[in-house]
């Protein structure tokens, strides 16, 4: 059943379309971080005969991620504190619902409050 929602006005369009932009520019310097890093990491390990040692992409985006989480939560990324358990609650029950909606994990969401 489609809702009864008003066409956006065109400067509404104009707004979205300018965060759409930064949106996509932000994945993109994200990505290329994440490849930077993990090849600065890898050639570094390298130069000390720790080739093996050398962090996956995944390690750095875990990082990333991390950090996310705390500015998310209005918490400090580097001591953790100050964050709201309301957000984060929220937070992780977001990334429930996408793992179980789109991924169909076998996770259950915290229950609703």
């Amino acid at each position: 059943m489609a809702e009864n929602t008003p066409d956006p006005t065109l400067a509404e369009r104009q707004v979205a379309d300018v965060i759409a932009r930064a949106d996509r520019k932000l994945a993109a310097a994200v990505s290329r971080a994440l490849e930077e890093s993990t090849e600065i990491a890898a050639a570094e390990m390298q130069a000390i005969g720790q080739e093996d040692a050398a962090p996956a992409m995944q390690y750095f985006a875990a990082i990333v991620h991390q950090r996310m989480y705390c500015l998310m939560c209005g918490a400090d990324p580097d001591t953790f504190e100050g964050g709201d358990p309301e957000t984060a609650y929220h937070v992780i029950r977001n990334s429930q619902n996408i793992a179980r909606h789109y991924w169909s994990a076998d996770v259950e969401p915290y229950p609703a409050k």
